[in-house]
C-alpha cells in the first residue's frame, strides 16, 4: 500500500508539472496594424513554418477552403468602409479564409461566426480574386504585410514559400476629407495650412489653396513649412517671381531652425522656377 501511495503521489506530481510546462507555439500569433487612409487595419493570424514540407498544392491542397495560416481563424479589422478586392465591405471585423490555386487565389471574407472549417458556400460577405506572383526567393514562414500603401490604397500581401498574392484595399478618403473640410472652414479657427496642404496635393482649386496657403502664413509667419507650402502653390499659380521669394524666405528660417531636409526642399524647388 506505502508503494502504491508513493507511485500516486508521484503520478500527481508529474502531472502538476506537465500542465506547467510553456513550449513555443509551432504556428505563433502575429497581430499587425497599419494607419490607413483615415483609421486603420488589424490582422491577426498564425505563422506556421515549412519545416522543409511542399507547400501549395501538397500541405496545402489546390482549390480548397483554407484557413489562410493556422490555429485560430484570420481575422481581419477594417476600421472604416473599404473595398477588398474592388467589393465594397463595411468596417468591422470578418475571418478571412482562401483558396489557393496554381495561378490564382480566391480570397473571401466571412463573418466571424464562419471560418474555413464550417465554410457554406454563399455565404461570404465578399469574395473576389486574385493573381499569384513568383517569388525569386523561399519564404519560411506564412506572412501577412501591408505594401504598396498611398493616402486611400493599400495591398494586403501574402507570402510563403516562393508564392505572392496581393489583396488590393481602397477607400473613399477624398470624400471624406473634402465633407470635413467643407465644414471647419465654415467655424472659427480654421485650419489654414491643412485644408491648402489638401488641396494642393490633390488637384483641387489652387485659387482656394493660394488664399489659404497665405492665410496660414499670416497666422504662423515663423513656419518655414507653412512658407515652403506657399511657394508651391504660388509657383503652380505661375507667380514664380514671388514663389522665389517666399522659398527663400522659407529657406532662410529652415536655416535659422536648423532643418536642414527643409533647405533642400526649397534648393529643389528653387532651381525649377
Amino acid at each position: 500500500m506505502k508503494k502504491l501511495l508513493t507511485l500516486v503521489a508521484a503520478l500527481l506530481t508529474f502531472s502538476v508539472t506537465a500542465q506547467n510546462l510553456n513550449t513555443p507555439a509551432p504556428s505563433p500569433t502575429q497581430t499587425i496594424k497599419q494607419d490607413f487612409a483615415l483609421s486603420n487595419i488589424e490582422i491577426k493570424y498564425s505563422r506556421p513554418a515549412m519545416k522543409g514540407r511542399a507547400i501549395f498544392g501538397d500541405l496545402v491542397p489546390f482549390d480548397k477552403v483554407w484557413r489562410t495560416g493556422a490555429n485560430s481563424p484570420t481575422a481581419v479589422t477594417f476600421g472604416e468602409d473599404v473595398t477588398v478586392g474592388g467589393v465594397a465591405v463595411k468596417a468591422g471585423t470578418y475571418n478571412m479564409v482562401t483558396m489557393p490555386g496554381r495561378s490564382s487565389w480566391t480570397v473571401k471574407l466571412l463573418k466571424t461566426d464562419m471560418n474555413a472549417f464550417n465554410y457554406k458556400e454563399g455565404s461570404d460577405v465578399a469574395s473576389f480574386s486574385v493573381d499569384v506572383q513568383q517569388l525569386p526567393m523561399s519564404i519560411e514562414n506564412f506572412t501577412i504585410l501591408f505594401d504598396s500603401q498611398t493616402d486611400n490604397t493599400v495591398d494586403i500581401g501574402m507570402m510563403w514559400d516562393n508564392v505572392y498574392v496581393a489583396i488590393p484595399v481602397k477607400a473613399d478618403v477624398d470624400a471624406k476629407v473634402m465633407g470635413q473640410i467643407e465644414n471647419v472652414m465654415n467655424k472659427d479657427n480654421k485650419p489654414y495650412f491643412a485644408a491648402a496642404s489638401y488641396y494642393f496635393e490633390n488637384g483641387k482649386d489652387n485659387a482656394k489653396a493660394l488664399e489659404w496657403a497665405k492665410k496660414a502664413v499670416d497666422a504662423q509667419p515663423e513656419a518655414y513649412w507653412v512658407r515652403h507650402l506657399l511657394a508651391k502653390v504660388q509657383a503652380k499659380s505661375g507667380m514664380k517671381k514671388d514663389a522665389i521669394a517666399t522659398a527663400k524666405a522659407s529657406m532662410e528660417l529652415a536655416q535659422k531652425a536648423g532643418n536642414m531636409d527643409y533647405v533642400r526642399l526649397n534648393e529643389k524647388l528653387l532651381k525649377t522656377l
